[in-house]
């Protein structure tokens, strides 16, 4: 958080200069941004908060509880003395009592019942943030498509230019041969129209990278313009496979917050130990042989032992059980289908570098190509048709050069991704 904290500081010190320059983003920043951003990562606070305030109630357990009671009874029946001596008048009980008390209890010994309360919310906190940390995550990906996609657009527009260029110096070619009566119009038509057909795909691909740039924006929550530079991430190392995504700690904490409420049914059914005292006003008080109102106290230890929690407490940790063994196998799926996953990803990386290497060789071959239909053109050897046909096709090598590059840096970002590394 404090690596993401300093991101979004340093971004936003930045930004009032950038705006006017032409922003440069990176795909960390992006990440970090979107983070924080998103509305989901407003719950890590209320998590923590309710935790707190979990755990300070359960503190408070240990504190003196103070309670007032007030009773008023009446009896059918009351006790008496079954004796009779002449001389000797024993009172009789009154049938209705009175009594207006209050007690104080302090908790001696609960059975560490509140100390594992304090580590089970302690444990559901981390389960909560991790779940918070998986969903969070997730969001890495969305922002990747949107930034990698821009960085294909950007590069599909300068080699746009280039194709206007080529179209450009062909028109320029035909119109110095229509000047000397050697090509006719309808030949500088064809390649203005063609080079018309390229400025409109420039046009498609601005509007592509607008809606990109407006997403990708909306995500980190800052303005991206057109003027926004992207920096290309460089090629990450590819290291050896292992699995360290957020889902792993979530299984685990999980797990571990079960492990501890089974410990908490142990110590809720041990027996508990307080002190108290009750102090109040009662007719009868402590004497009952007494009618009157009169103060009294009585204190004293008291020990509670509820054998009610032995009829459950076995099927209750059998239950826990089952739970654990459901995350253990969550936790095994998820791994085989990541490793798959992983694996799937490689052969893709696999495939795009074999692509590039055909790519350049596809290049190099198209370009000698069109660079021989020049010439061929500018001794009226071949028709405009021809020479077009040629430019396409190393633009379109070219193109492809472009989106085998892109996808094969978002392929190996896509496998860290994967493999949360």
């Amino acid at each position: 958080m404090k690596y993401i904290l300093f991101i979004v500081i340093f971004s936003m010190l930045k930004n009032i200069s950038a705006q006017e320059t032409g922003a440069m983003l990176t795909l960390e920043e992006c990440y970090a941004l979107a983070q924080v951003q998103y509305p989901l990562s407003k719950k890590r606070d209320l998590i923590k908060k309710s935790s707190d305030f979990t755990i300070e109630n359960l503190s408070k357990e240990y504190l003196p509880r103070f309670d007032m009671f007030a009773q008023a009874s009446y009896q059918s029946e009351v006790t008496k003395v079954p004796i009779r001596t002449p001389g000797l008048n024993i009172p009789e009980l009154n049938k209705d009592q009175y009594k207006l008390y209050g007690e104080v209890n302090q908790l001696l010994y609960d059975g560490g019942i509140i100390k594992q309360q304090k580590q089970v919310a302690a444990a559901q906190l981390k389960v909560q943030d991790q779940q918070l940390q998986v969903e969070l995550y997730q969001l890495k990906e969305r922002v990747a498509n949107l930034y990698f996609g821009m960085l294909v657009f950007n590069e599909q527009l300068k080699q746009n230019e280039l194709l206007k260029k080529d179209i450009q110096i062909g028109i320029n070619t035909v119109s110095a041969q229509l000047k000397n009566g050697t090509a006719y119009r309808s030949s500088v038509d064809l390649l203005r129209a063609e080079y018309l057909k390229a400025e409109q795909q420039a046009i498609s691909i601005r509007s592509y990278k607008k809606a990109y740039a407006a997403m990708l924006g909306l995500f980190i929550n800052r303005e991206i313009t057109m003027n926004t530079s992207l920096k290309t991430p460089s090629p990450p190392a590819l290291l050896p496979v292992e699995i360290n995504r957020p889902e792993i700690n979530f299984f685990n904490y999980s797990g571990q917050s079960f492990e501890l409420d089974k410990k908490s049914i142990i110590a809720a059914n041990r027996p508990k130990l307080n002190f108290f005292f009750q102090g109040g006003i009662g007719n009868p008080a402590l004497n009952f042989l007494k009618e009157a109102f009169e103060p009294y106290y009585i204190g004293g230890i008291r020990l509670a032992w509820s054998f009610t929690g032995f009829y459950t407490s076995k099927r209750q940790q059998q239950i826990l059980d089952l739970k654990i063994r459901e995350i253990e196998t969550d936790k095994e799926t998820f791994l085989f289908n990541t490793t798959q996953a992983v694996q799937q990803q490689e052969a893709e990386i696999a495939r795009l570098a074999e692509y590039l290497v055909s790519d350049d060789e596809i290049i190099t071959l198209r370009n000698n190509v069109k660079r021989a239909a020049l010439a061929q053109l500018e001794n009226g050897v071949i028709s405009p048709a021809d020479y077009l046909k040629e430019v396409n096709e190393e633009n379109q090598a070219l193109q492809n050069k472009i989106i085998h590059q892109t996808e094969l840096l978002f392929a190996k970002y896509k496998q860290q991704l994967i493999t949360g590394n």
